[in-house]
């Protein structure tokens, strides 16, 4: 199948601003580009890019005073296959994993792994390791929080989460990763596009989405709390320990956000796709 992504964002700043941008395709998913993924800002400016600490892409610009759009479009194909489902997959005791997975099981800004170890132990200690015991974190955190766009908050911590019950995807990934390394499984965050493809109307407004990969039987897996069920057309932009390494933008000043729009749409037959979404 082809899919079709791409953003508009727009903001504002008062003064020329420094911003680092995590907005490219992973790189693992470069070989699937049908074309290129290439940010388009409006006004120019000159840009330099770097791979972070995790491989991801990221652009670096001075964002002007006033006005500044920048967009994307780009065609990706893909299996059209839904996530993985493994039973069989095994927890790996944490002497025998490889060194560059122990990162995953450590606390970070908004997995609070300290914090939440004895109540993840009374939760899912006896739970069967493996893929059986994140299924379980992640039946835990889906029906624990009441999804809800006007109670999200950028701060908010697995803890908190916890605490309060509410979030939106971003914190449903924060916790069951939490979860997860608390039970010694390591955890990694990934944010990217997720359509609707499979799913039966209706269909909420399109925004970047948040899922996670657990590290069992010698590779990562693909789980997702907030939706809990296998889904189709994942694209993924970035990984990082939690939110904070895969921030869509980073300003070093004062910057607003005053127009935010994401596509993913997957294009069935040649010349159907006519609408623009930048029009």
């Amino acid at each position: 199948m082809k899919i079709r992504i791409g953003f508009e964002l727009i903001y504002e700043c008062p003064k020329p601003t420094p911003m680092i941008f995590n907005l490219n395709i992973h790189f693992t998913r470069v070989s699937d580009l049908l074309g290129r993924d290439v940010l388009v800002f409006d006004p120019p400016v000159p840009v330099t890019a770097y791979r972070d600490l995790f491989g991801n892409w990221c652009t670096r610009i001075v964002a002007p005073q006033g006005r500044c759009r920048i967009t994307a479009d780009a065609m990706v194909t893909d299996s059209g296959l839904p996530d993985l489902i493994v039973p069989g997959a095994q927890q790996i005791p944490v002497p025998d994993l490889p060194d560059d997975t122990l990162i995953y099981l450590l606390g970070s800004r908004y997995c609070e792994t300290d914090r939440l170890s004895e109540a993840a132990w009374q939760l899912f200690e006896h739970t069967r390791p493996g893929w059986d015991r994140v299924q379980a974190i992640c039946d835990y955190v889906h029906h624990h929080i009441t999804f809800n766009y006007m109670d999200a908050r950028v701060t908010r911590t697995a803890l908190e989460t916890l605490e309060e019950g509410v979030g939106v995807c971003r914190d449903y990934t924060h916790l069951a990763v939490a979860l997860c390394r608390c039970m010694n499984i390591p955890a990694r965050y990934c944010t990217g596009y997720l359509g609707d493809t499979g799913m039966p109307p209706p269909y909420g407004p399109m925004d970047f989405a948040a899922w996670f990969e657990v590290f069992l039987g010698g590779q990562w897996y693909t789980f997702d709390a907030r939706n809990n069920t296998p889904r189709i057309g994942r694209v993924l932009i970035a990984r990082g320990r939690d939110a904070a390494d895969v921030a869509l933008s980073n300003s070093f000043g004062e910057s607003l956000l005053t127009s935010f729009r994401v596509w993913t749409d997957e294009v069935k037959v040649r010349g159907e796709d006519t609408a623009d979404p930048l029009a």
